[in-house]
């Protein structure tokens, strides 16, 4: 047994090795949306690729601004530094197909970007049939638009959108070009781009290029925009819990037992991952191009986190050290779940914050959550019942003192376990009721919330529990309580 989960464990390695590697040698580009071996989807009459969708801030206009300074080129300039730029895109179709393309207006790649309140904009239908992308020869004949192009009509709430650009194929040529331009923000909003053809002859058309968008802060999607200056102030919250808990660590050394050496781990992992996040969002926002290595390490030093407090929370449940002085055969399933958990985890965060940026989360994404909320999900049920048996076992033999502490620690949990599910709960409200991100501007909340709320109960144990001359009274139990309590909320978080 103890060979297999050797074995086990060592493919388990090999394998976040390969993934890590390949994450890193991936370009994963935030703002930056590059275009390369990505294939046209049939959509009704018409042949789309999605080319992006992200948050974009608009810049605020002076107040002594008047309408006519708003639309000279001076002020149009300014907006120059908020926009959404296309950088070298070309289109090829194959070659076999080149003869039997003639030089028709179909033989052209439309780029369609609006804002997504706009988005009823797109598309029409004659005689109130099937809704339709490209011009049909019926809708041609009503003079509503030119047959083989994109329909949409002038937004009303948006002057001048939505954006239609075009790039044709002359002749027989086998390469379509999209002149570099920028499009200045004048108005917040989630936009969208799409690449479109009509024509079925352009079929195995191929994409090369890249998109730049660009807030007023810099780089940063807008849905990630505001965790930056949130990050900062987590790492400085940190310091000061670290100051404080360090000090007492120090003044009472001789005091210190295994529960605060988890403590001070879980303290020091956290500032580094603040830390190692707010670096990676401030090179991001500058650049646009994501520091790959700070993330592999933010991203790892948060996994290890997340996979040894379960595991401490696992075993002390079990009752290891209060009813149990080994844990027996269990050793190597435990080892087992661990690693299994991590190298989920690994690939699933890699994944997430080393590929490109979009507001909008793919489907993919699906299938490598599944995975880590399964795993969690059996964490959960193996904690709750080594907990119920070891609460029985702890009566049984009337040890009340320790029966007493379990019995504060599963009250503590119970507050917890409601919080955190009020908060899934408005979770599910919000992404259920906002299918086209029409929130954006608050998103980075979801996050955000779960991390203030490990660092608060952080700081709650930090000061109950931190090193002093009583503390050998309070081994084994509380290191279950701390350890559970900072990180109950991501469980819950994944299976959500």
């Amino acid at each position: 047994r103890l060979m297999a989960a050797d074995t086990a464990a060592a493919r388990a390695l090999l394998l976040f090795l390969a993934v890590a590697v390949a994450a890193l040698l991936r370009t994963g580009e935030a703002s930056v949306h590059e275009y390369s071996g990505l294939s046209f989807l049939n959509k009704g009459n018409a042949f789309i690729l999605h080319a992006g969708s992200e948050g974009l801030y608009a810049p605020v206009s002076p107040a002594n601004a008047t309408a006519e300074e708003e639309d000279d080129e001076a002020a149009a300039a300014a907006f120059i530094r908020y926009f959404v730029s296309f950088d070298k895109i070309t289109f090829r179709r194959p070659e076999e197909t080149n003869d039997s393309v003639k030089e028709t207006s179909s033989s052209k790649v439309q780029i369609i970007v609006f804002e997504i309140e706009d988005r009823e904009m797109i598309g029409g239908s004659a005689y109130g049939g099937q809704k339709a992308i490209c011009c049909t020869s019926d809708l041609a004949k009503l003079g509503a638009c030119a047959e083989g192009s994109v329909i949409y009509r002038p937004s009303q709430v948006n002057p001048g959108w939505p954006q239609l650009f075009v790039a044709s194929f002359d002749g027989s040529d086998l390469i379509a070009t999209l002149p570099s331009r920028t499009i200045p923000v004048k108005k917040t909003g989630m936009y969208n781009m799409y690449f479109i053809h009509c024509d079925p002859a352009l079929a195995g058309l191929e994409i090369d290029g890249k998109t730049i968008w660009k807030n007023p802060t810099g780089y940063l999607p807008g849905r990630m925009a505001p965790l930056k200056n949130f990050f900062g102030l987590m790492s400085f919250a940190f310091v000061i819990l670290g100051i404080y808990w360090f000090y007492q660590y120090m003044k009472f050394w001789r005091e210190v037992l295994p529960l605060q050496n988890c403590i001070t781990l879980v303290i020091t992992l956290g500032m580094l991952e603040m830390a190692l996040w707010y670096f990676e969002y401030a090179e991001f926002n500058e650049t646009g191009v994501r520091a790959k290595a700070i993330t592999f390490w933010a991203v790892t030093f948060g996994t290890i986190k997340r996979t040894v407090a379960r595991l401490i929370i696992l075993i002390v449940s079990m009752g290891y050290g209060v009813v149990r002085p080994t844990l027996g055969g269990l050793t190597s399933k435990v080892v087992m779940l661990g690693g299994t958990f991590f190298v989920a985890t690994e690939i699933l965060e890699l994944v997430e914050n080393l590929g490109t940026v979009n507001d909008l989360s793919g489907k993919a994404r699906l299938f490598l959550v599944y995975p880590v909320a399964i795993l969690d999900a059996s964490f959960i049920v193996w904690i709750f019942i080594s907990l119920a048996k070891t609460l029985s076992q702890l009566q049984a033999r009337r040890l009340m003192a320790k029966l007493d502490i379990y019995r504060k620690f599963t009250i503590a949990l119970a507050i917890t376990v409601l919080v955190s599910i009020g908060w899934i709960g408005y979770e599910i409200y919000f992404k259920s009721t906002d299918v086209f991100n029409e929130r954006w501007q608050y998103a980075w909340i979801i996050p955000a919330f779960w991390h203030a709320l490990s660092f608060s109960l952080l700081c709650v144990i930090s000061y109950l529990w931190a090193p002093s001359q009583s503390s050998m009274r309070y081994y084994p139990t509380l290191l279950a309580t701390s350890t559970w309590l900072i990180h109950w909320p991501s469980y819950l978080t994944a299976i959500s």
